[in-house]
């Protein structure tokens, strides 16, 4: 059987600072914060691109949730790909 964009119940997470990689694997959310408030994102997301701050929260499909605080940071989602860049200010 073939597997379809459609049929993943899970996003491919990257999150980095200036000093490497603080988590890097699959999520079957990912929650933070923009100018106009809390949101989430989930699998088959729209394409998307925020200013974020205040933190980041990942659950993985094993239900182990992740938050990692933050100042500021950008957050970019395209087709089931989340990059997270953190600390993108001094």
């Amino acid at each position: 059987m073939v597997q379809t964009l459609y049929d993943q119940q899970t996003l491919s997470i990257l999150v980095r600072d200036r000093e490497g990689i603080l988590f890097e694997g699959e999520a079957e959310s990912v929650s933070s914060v923009n100018e106009t408030g809390k949101f989430d994102v989930l699998a088959l997301h729209a394409n998307f691109i925020s200013i974020i701050n205040e933190y980041i929260t990942l659950r993985t499909p094993d239900g182990i949730t992740k938050t990692i605080p933050l100042r500021i940071g950008i957050i970019k989602v395209r087709e089931n790909l989340v990059e997270v860049y953190l600390g993108i200010l001094h």
